[in-house]
């Protein structure tokens, strides 16, 4: 596709957007084939998009989309199709609204719930500067969940300023929607066009002869109480908004109407614009638990997934099984989930104990100190969710599970680089923003035998808040043992003795500095390594033998440098009065890491083999076989 911007548009007909529809939908379908990506939200949201460019003028108009994984449609309209063949790719064009790339990008989403406070603070800005451009949230129902929004459309309500929110509602955020907010709108759903309706209701009681004050009071009465007949609980009407819809987001004659309406309409308006999820492709738009959200590579003909062959278990599914497995045993125990139960494979568990699970929605917040309430009645909450998501409810960490030292189970998926996605999902923040938290044992595991011991252990540990981080993907195809066994909590391992250097790492960086430590020994140089699966606490009886010893240490994580692990480490050894101690640490730099493969990720980030081994040679002089030291 050639197109530069979105003006071309203002010239179209119906019919002609109409074909472009199809041609947008076909060329998504064949691009993120070999890309993959989330072709299901984009696949609905081809007229609403192109609706929006034709009817306002971005980027002097401002249209913010929510999570922005429902971008691609705005991309391929503001000239960005050439670039789809590196969508997600490293140094490619990115799966999420960002200003870097284009001007028509003013906000940047990978969380969802964030679009109406910003569209509020440009709203506010605008209006403070007297300027007249239109802002434009669209927001998907899934999101509309989060408390942010809430606390955002309160807001809007109050100050009734010009906005126009534009709920995009496919029924679904990446799985089905939850709640009571999502029987609101399917009530609305099933309303008609609700605005048209109170048109009409006005226009017939405005025609009553206003004979006495009485007969007027009685109209008005008639006319909230018919509200209510024709829309069940007009939620957002109560909260200051002028409701349209709901619309047929698929229909242009309609979209434009309705946009139209909107635009004259004095204060916060709120446009309800009922998509389909996937429309347009047969595998998608049939995908009822969300599997085409967000996909890898797949076969356009029959839909299948072109998966690599590997037949270890993806770490999600490890975890969920085996607090499965300890379910079935341990009735306390009760799995949540914050509008992930398909990506953190809870499916199983959800199917089994089905008043046991429960998916809250898009709200962290409240996922966390709803477990931390479970713990507190002596139940044995598991909270599985990602650590990029963690993020959103940390205040809850701190304030209703830490700081009361309540038992709960976090469990981090994918921690560490997680690639396509790349800045706003990358898991390398949480060991900085949970290791300095009082009362709380935070581990990683060496591969998956481990980890399934690891969650029996933190599923028996009774004495506060826990967590077992793990990377996304599968894991590396070790045997697992049948016997559950807790794991001694605060202790490491030796992986590979050594004298001349120790190697302290966790999780995913265990193999690159066993092949580092390896690769050392044809020089002569004895490299211990470390299985540091206890990033909190410390185990302080092996540090003091290592430091004891005098031998120099490299830590290395696939996390923040600042606060991390290696800064653990160099709090003991201060703490301890090792001022002799040599320590050099790896680690993620003090940056926002972009997309790309994982592999390249670490490439950049100088998280390799090589550069543990140009580390290590600093720390400690090198001999080389063969030489003569006499």
């Amino acid at each position: 596709m050639s197109i530069k911007n979105p003006k071309f548009l203002k010239n179209l007909s119906n019919d002609e957007l109409e074909q472009l529809s199809a041609d947008i939908r076909h060329f998504l379908i064949q691009q993120l084939s070999k890309t993959g990506g989330h072709i299901g939200p984009n696949l609905g949201v081809v007229e609403l998009t192109i609706a929006l460019h034709k009817e306002f003028d971005s980027p002097k108009d401002k249209i913010i989309w929510d999570v922005g994984h429902q971008s691609y449609v705005h991309k391929i309209l503001t000239g960005r199709a050439e670039q789809f063949d590196t969508l997600r790719q490293y140094k490619g064009l990115s799966g999420f609204p960002k200003r870097a790339e284009s001007e028509h990008d003013v906000w940047e989403t990978g969380h969802s719930s964030t679009s109406l406070s910003a569209a509020m603070g440009m709203v506010i800005a605008r209006d403070l500067k007297r300027t007249n451009e239109y802002i434009i949230p669209v927001i998907g129902d899934g999101a509309l969940t989060g408390g942010m929004a809430l606390e955002a459309l309160n807001h809007i309500g109050h100050e009734q300023k010009d906005i126009i929110v534009v709920l995009n509602d496919n029924e679904m955020s990446i799985a089905p929607n939850v709640g009571a907010l999502h029987n609101i709108l399917g009530r609305l759903r099933t309303a008609g066009k609700y605005h048209w309706v109170k048109d009409e209701l006005e226009y017939l009681l405005k025609k009553i002869p206003a004979v006495g004050g009485k007969l007027a009071q009685t109209a008005e009465r008639v006319k909230d109480s018919l509200k209510y007949f024709f829309v069940s609980g007009m939620f957002f009407e109560e909260l200051g908004f002028t409701y349209l819809g709901p619309v047929d987001g698929h229909n242009f004659n309609d979209l434009f109407e309705n946009l139209r309406y909107a635009k004259k309409t004095k204060g916060p308006v709120l446009l309800h614009v009922i998509t389909k999820k996937g429309k347009g492709y047969l595998p998608a738009e049939s995908d009822k638990v969300g599997t085409w959200h967000g996909t890898g590579p797949y076969k356009i003909e029959t839909g299948d997934f072109v998966k690599p062959k590997n037949t270890a278990p993806s770490w999600s599914g490890l975890v969920s099984e085996t607090v499965r497995k300890i379910a079935r045993e341990d009735k306390r125990i009760v799995a949540i989930t914050p509008a992930m139960p398909v990506g953190s494979k809870l499916e199983g568990f959800r199917e089994e104990f089905p008043d046991r699970m429960f998916d809250v929605g898009i709200a962290e917040q409240h996922a966390v100190t709803l477990a931390a309430g479970l713990a507190q009645a002596k139940m044995k909450p598991f909270l599985a969710i990602y650590s990029t998501f963690l993020q959103r409810g940390y205040d809850q960490i701190v304030h209703d599970v830490c700081r009361q030292n309540l038992n709960v189970f976090f469990g981090i998926d994918r921690a560490g680089l997680v690639g396509a996605d790349g800045e706003t999902h990358h898991g390398v923040f949480d060991i900085a923003f949970l290791r300095h938290v009082p009362n709380i044992v935070l581990m990683m595991p060496k591969d998956e035998n481990e980890g399934q011991h690891m969650v029996y252990t933190a599923l028996k540990y009774d004495d506060g808040p826990i967590a077992v981080r793990y990377p996304r993907g599968n894991g590396l195809g070790v045997p697992l043992d049948k016997q559950l066994k807790e794991i001694p909590i605060g202790t490491w391992e030796v992986l590979k003795d050594g004298s001349d250097v120790c190697i302290l790492t966790f999780g995913t960086t265990i193999g690159m500095a066993l092949e580092a430590a390896n690769e050392l020994e044809d020089r002569d140089l004895s490299v211990r390594v470390v299985n540091a699966r206890f990033i909190k606490p410390l185990d302080e009886q092996m540090l003091h033998g290592i430091f004891s010893e005098n031998i120099p240490v490299l830590t290395i994580e696939e996390a923040v440098l600042q606060g991390g692990f290696g800064s653990a480490v160099l709090e003991f050894a201060s703490q301890h009065n090792y001022e002799h101690a040599k320590i050099k640490r790896m680690g993620i730099p003090d940056t926002f890491v972009e997309h790309g493969s994982v592999t390249k990720l670490l490439k950049e980030v100088q998280l390799t083999k090589e550069a543990a081994i140009d580390s290590i040679l600093t720390l400690t002089p090198v001999k080389e076989k063969g030489m003569n030291y006499g």
